[in-house]
């Protein structure tokens, strides 16, 4: 599964950028945020219909 992560603003919460990553990478990418305060945003990524 893929899940889309968009890193919020401090001032005002909006999306100041987004990355689509593997299941495997949000834990990873959390603890960095956390880190560091940073506030993130994070849903499943949408999947094209085959």
């Amino acid at each position: 599964m893929r899940f889309e992560i968009m890193r919020l603003d401090d001032v005002d919460g909006s999306a100041v950028d987004s990355t689509v990553v593997d299941a495997a990478s949000v834990n990873r990418i959390v603890q960095q945020a956390a880190a560091i305060g940073q506030r993130l945003w994070i849903r499943p990524a949408e999947t094209s219909a085959s």
